[in-house]
């Protein structure tokens, strides 16, 4: 049996499947764990890159998949078809993973089930999951090796987020758990560094709006 971390553990629990599509996969070690829990039935490991396409072969190859885990070279959800049911997107930056859905939009007229789990910033992907006729189905924060990760599931819907749920989470503000005041406690931390660092200096724009920032966090933490 493979063995994968707890942010990948804490995904894999939304897996209910048939077919899973595993953007930037890496090593594969998702769709090789779904599998063997019988998450799923089959998978694409999407990757973009040659070293961890190849990585990934490899490790499908060393578990026996070869014919249930098709790996794939490609950019983004240009890897996926529409026999795929869900596609997770794990291990990156909430921008970068609202740029792959957004570029990648044509490729999910049939709906699939979205499982990202972004390292930082995950308000782009709220911003685009509203826009493309996706609704957000739930939200955890997970804390692995003293990083706090966000995981967004979301499902073919319409959702209108203000402000605040855009920025902070719809289902992640109803609950506001130690973890959350964890995670926004730090960020306030370091953007009242960054307005320190403003004080002298005549950006007086951009100290506006850390400030600002900083308002709006404390207002949610109360």
């Amino acid at each position: 049996m493979i063995q994968i971390n707890k942010r990948l553990t804490k995904v894999s629990e939304y897996l209910n499947h048939n077919k899973l599509a595993d953007i930037g996969s890496d090593h594969a070690y998702l769709p090789i764990y779904a599998i063997q829990n019988g998450f799923i039935n089959k998978a694409i490991a999407g990757e973009v890159i040659k070293g961890p396409f190849l990585a990934a072969q490899h490790n499908t190859k060393i578990y026996g998949m070869t014919d249930i885990i098709e790996v794939k070279l490609g950019d983004g959800l240009e890897v996926i078809d529409d026999t795929i049911d869900v596609i997770t997107i794990c291990g990156m930056g909430g921008p970068l993973i609202a740029q792959i859905i957004d570029e990648g939009q044509h490729k999910l007229s049939h709906y699939p089930d979205l499982i990202l789990q972004a390292n930082i910033h995950a308000l782009p992907i709220r911003q685009v999951l509203q826009k493309i006729g996706y609704q957000i189905y739930d939200e955890q924060l997970i804390k692995d090796k003293k990083h706090i990760y966000e995981i967004i599931v979301a499902k073919k819907g319409e959702m209108q987020l203000d402000e605040t749920e855009m920025k902070f989470g719809p289902i992640l503000l109803k609950s506001k758990t130690d973890l959350f005041k964890e995670k926004w406690q730090r960020e306030l931390e370091s953007l009242n560094k960054i307005s320190k660092q403003l004080e002298n200096h005549n950006d007086h724009e951009r100290y506006h709006e850390i400030n600002q920032q900083i308002l709006h966090i404390k207002g949610v933490l109360k």
